[in-house]
């Protein structure tokens, strides 16, 4: 009688199952659909041998509405609107992306309010994102609480966009020629009300979540994807950028006043999920130096600069305009015939590049890493279902 002899960690990973004693037949199972509600349905087909996951194949399309061809029947502001309903948590960064581009093509010129305004509302935006992805992350890991701090303190920035804009969650308050409306009164006070509380909270965040030896257990050296398979795939935002490549819009190709504040790029070392989790922790306090750099800077004038009912025509030709949102690039692509609804109107958004990531990272690991990389890639579906 022979005696195999193995560690836990040849057992677990089992690179070799073919050869191994635990080999199994394979077989599929799916995973999904799912989601509470119909806004974010993903099913991911998964190819197992026992546990250990040979294949995720993201299955799309349960939730698409032609968003991009409704848009070849709205005029360029109305379609502005339809940019909230992709990455409802980036709204305002989708409807700058569709307003960039008109004002590029109209040659329309704002001044340094609509800027200055436009830069600090994204910001807001971004960390209230990251800071649901945050409260997420922790409960698929098996911690309810984060989720509970991360819904508290974006409230605080929903209550001042709404205070503004009038809306909580699908906003469209930047338009073509500037904003729908001035800042609250109230604005400046409260935004730095907020980050002042904010500060010590976001250490709470660490303390409670980042160094739990369970959750560093489950996202240390898994689902690592270099830097050469990221930008093979088309990865951005914090999923490339946790993979080594300082790649964000916001300082390679600025607009807004990104070039006038100080700010740094955090970049991960070898892009597993630890790495995509320290970058939007940091990108969080980027973003809060950001508005504090701003926040008392905004000078006096106009917020729109085109009447609100007039017909926007854009010359004949093709126009593009990115900007960097939470999760990567969404950049805009139109193609006008001289009237006033485009011929073309194209999104390429940053999480459907960004979910092919699972399909490079998985292989091999198990079905419970496959949650935790699903999660660290902060997959909004509707970005994906246009």
């Amino acid at each position: 009688m022979s005696v195999i002899v193995s560690s836990l960690e040849q057992r677990i990973r089992a690179d070799n199952l073919k050869e191994s004693p635990l080999s199994t037949q394979e077989y599929f199972v799916n995973m999904g659909p799912q989601h509470p509600s119909t806004h974010g349905v993903l099913r991911m087909v998964v190819k197992l041998d026992g546990e250990t996951v040979r294949e995720v194949i993201p299955v799309l399309g349960y939730i698409h509405r032609g968003i991009e061809k409704m848009g070849e029947s709205f005029g360029y502001r109305q379609f502005v609107h339809m940019t909230d309903r992709i990455d409802y948590l980036s709204a305002l960064i989708n409807n700058w992306a569709v307003s960039m581009t008109v004002e590029k093509a109209a040659k329309i010129e704002l001044n340094d309010r609509i800027q200055i305004i436009r830069t600090i509302m994204a910001e807001l935006q971004r960390i209230q994102s990251h800071q649901l992805w945050w409260g997420v992350f922790g409960m698929d890991m098996g911690a309810f609480t984060p989720f509970l701090y991360g819904f508290r303190d974006r409230e605080i920035i929903t209550d001042i966009f709404e205070e503004t804009i009038g809306a909580r969650l699908t906003m469209n308050y930047i338009q073509p020629g500037g904003l729908m409306f001035d800042i609250h009164p109230n604005f400046q006070k409260r935004v730095k009300d907020f980050l002042k509380y904010f500060k010590p909270k976001l250490e709470e965040y660490e303390t409670l979540l980042s160094g739990n030896v369970i959750l560093q257990e489950r996202v240390r050296n898994v689902g690592i994807m270099d830097a050469k398979t990221a930008i093979s795939i088309g990865a951005t935002g914090p999923v490339l950028r946790a993979s080594g490549v300082k790649h964000d819009l916001r300082k390679l190709d600025p607009y807004g006043v990104y070039d006038k504040v100080d700010f740094d790029v955090p970049v991960g070392r070898i892009g597993d999920c630890w790495d995509r989790y320290w970058v939007r922790i940091e990108e969080i306090k980027q973003s809060m130096r950001i508005v504090e750099q701003l926040i008392d800077n905004i000078p006096e004038g106009k917020t729109m600069l085109m009447k609100p009912a007039v017909k926007i025509k854009l010359p004949e030709g093709t126009y593009y305009s990115q900007v960097e949102t939470p999760r990567g690039v969404l950049g805009v692509f139109v193609v006008s015939d001289g009237k006033d609804k485009p011929y073309r109107i194209h999104l390429r958004t940053p999480n459907f590049n960004n979910i092919w990531s699972i399909t490079e990272m998985s292989s091999n690991w198990r079905l419970g890493d496959l949650v935790a990389m699903l999660s660290s890639l902060d997959v909004v579906v509707p970005d994906i279902d246009r």
